[in-house]
């Protein structure tokens, strides 16, 4: 492997990571542009993570009027190579309901020193007592939040097919879905995008959705059979 393929296989890696994390967190320029930026941090304005990228972190949150003298002191850090944190009070306009809300940005400056501007590393902590976002949607039937519990817990197509009532065949065509309605692609992707969307527990092993259903929990074969998609053999062929 040459170090650039390293480098994009170490990327792509941080990036699923990055997805899965609750707390909201960018990555942005020394000036404020964003370049990256995680679904819960996108959440915060009812937006998706495409939508922020190459916006100012500063048009997004309104510094209070005690936060100068901290903007202040980050500017001349940055000037100067040094690596503290710095917290600025800020508060913003959460989604489509324009909800206010306040909080603090945890701005930390990252990466090797240099003769450049390093990035800045912006993680925000919603001020307790606010409202807390909505999670994004994701609409999934009972049978497909089984399939990728199990996934998650590393199960064989083979042993989910077994859990759930359904053959290889069945299993992998409500993958195959999934993975096109999240545009995914493929299953490490996909878990990854379950957790982000709340159809997985996060924090939880098993993994399990929010009922707190465990991968390994019994499926009544009824249920199962009442949310089958009528593409997956019949049952003479299981």
């Amino acid at each position: 492997m040459t170090d650039d393929e390293g480098y994009v296989a170490w990327r792509n890696h941080f990036m699923v990571l990055l997805d899965r994390v609750p707390t909201p967190i960018a990555v942005c320029r020394a000036d404020g542009e964003i370049t990256v930026a995680n679904p819960a941090m996108a959440a915060e304005w009812g937006l998706v993570p495409g939508q922020v990228r190459g916006r100012n972190l500063l048009d997004l949150f309104r510094p209070s009027s005690s936060a100068s003298a901290q903007l202040g002191r980050l500017a001349e850090a940055l000037r100067l190579g040094r690596r503290s944190r710095y917290t600025i009070d800020v508060s913003w306009l959460q989604g489509a309901a324009r909800t206010e809300r306040e909080g603090e940005l945890l701005v930390d400056p990252v990466g090797d020193p240099g003769p450049g501007y390093p990035m800045l590393l912006a993680v925000l902590r919603v001020r307790e007592g606010a409202v807390a976002p909505p999670r994004p949607s994701a609409e999934v039937s009972a049978v497909e939040r089984r399939i990728l519990a199990l996934v998650a817990s590393g199960a064989t197509t083979a042993a989910v097919g077994k859990a759930v009532g359904l053959t290889v065949d069945g299993v992998n065509y409500h993958l195959a879905r999934l993975t096109r309605r999240w545009r995914v692609p493929n299953r490490t992707a996909l878990v990854a995008k379950a957790y982000v969307l709340g159809v997985l527990s996060p924090g939880q092993w098993p993994p399990a959705a929010p009922d707190g259903r465990e991968a390994g929990g019994q499926v009544e074969r009824g249920r199962c059979r009442n949310t089958q998609s009528p593409h997956s053999p019949p049952e003479g062929t299981r």
